[in-house]
């Protein structure tokens, strides 16, 4: 998992250091709130199960999660958790995708998750559906449950529904898209990924087109916008104002284009005033783990018309 702009890194605890902090983090949020003893945060899955952290540069722990199979079918995901002053980052959703990879990998054909309310809008927001409802009326500490088919295609961890909107709007409204076969691949809230067949884009040479490397990495950037403004309750049109690329090497493989949230400058607080947002974004074409081209460009965000009027007339 590509987590570059976020400086974590998804690991196994292996130590008894690591394991001691592992059971203490899900103690310390899922059971010492609710006055359950020391042990509880426990149980007979954590022999069979597959554990995973998540650690920041400096080894903290961040989050935690497990992931067992109720058979060669179903995998469960369960004890996600997100350290208190990590929370609100976007850091379960890296733990949700690395533990779906992993199902994937093992052969699952779905996932579920017991959610109470507190994190059942977040678990939404991750494509799952609620199968069975817990009865909160009764028991405001029920469970629901949840699951999520690990179809081909479903394999996006974050708001898998709004990106495939985002692509069909893309292969209606650009066509050269849809030539191109450009996919949303992974969308996580804090970045974007976009791929698209090297045999779709390739010339004379054996390599993908520098029109078409323009094409995704450009297409990488207005997307992590577009969902960006979703996600803030905004719209606008999009459109790019300015454009540069630097090719740093040849494109032979499978072409994967990514942009970080946390690398786009600028904001979209003017679109609530109606006026027009300016956002630079920075995109990476890679080649395999290489990157193959470098984008930046100037996004404009038009407001809608009628807010843009109206700003015009406050001034």
């Amino acid at each position: 998992m590509n987590l570059r702009a976020t400086n974590l890194q998804v690991t196994t605890p292996t130590t008894e250091q690591e394991w001691d902090a592992y059971y203490a983090l899900r103690y310390q949020v899922l059971r010492k709130p609710f006055r359950r003893p020391p042990g509880s945060e426990k149980d007979e899955y954590d022999q069979v199960g597959q554990h995973r952290m998540l650690v920041n540069a400096d080894n903290n722990i961040v989050g935690i999660g497990r992931l067992h199979f109720n058979s060669s079918e179903e995998a469960q995901i369960r004890f996600m958790v997100v350290a208190p002053k990590y929370q609100g980052e976007g850091h379960g959703v890296l733990l949700v995708q690395s533990l779906e990879l992993l199902a994937r990998q093992q052969g699952a054909k779905r996932v579920i998750i017991r959610s109470r309310d507190t994190t059942l809008g977040f678990y939404l927001k991750c494509g799952y559906e609620i199968k069975e409802e817990g009865n909160t009326v009764d028991n405001p500490m029920a469970e629901h449950q949840l699951v999520k088919l690990l179809d081909p295609v479903n394999h996006i961890v974050y708001r898998p529904t709004w990106c495939g909107e985002l692509q069909k709007t893309w292969h209606n409204e650009i066509p050269v898209s849809k030539a191109m076969d450009i996919r949303i691949y992974q969308y996580t809230g804090r970045s974007i990924e976009l791929r698209a067949p090297l045999s779709r884009n390739i010339n004379v040479h054996g390599t993908m087109f520098a029109g078409s490397l323009y094409t995704l990495a450009t297409l990488t950037g207005w997307g992590l916008l577009q969902l960006q403004l979703r996600e803030r309750g905004l719209t606008g049109a999009i459109v790019l104002a300015e454009g540069n690329i630097k090719y740093r090497k040849p494109v032979i493989k499978e072409p994967r284009a990514v942009a970080y949230l946390n690398e786009m400058k600028g904001d979209f607080s003017p679109l609530e005033n109606g006026e027009n947002a300016r956002i630079n974004m920075s995109v990476i074409v890679r080649d395999g783990d290489l990157a193959g081209a470098e984008f930046k460009g100037e996004y404009v965000v038009l407001a809608p018309r009628e807010n843009n009027e109206q700003g015009e007339n406050n001034k």
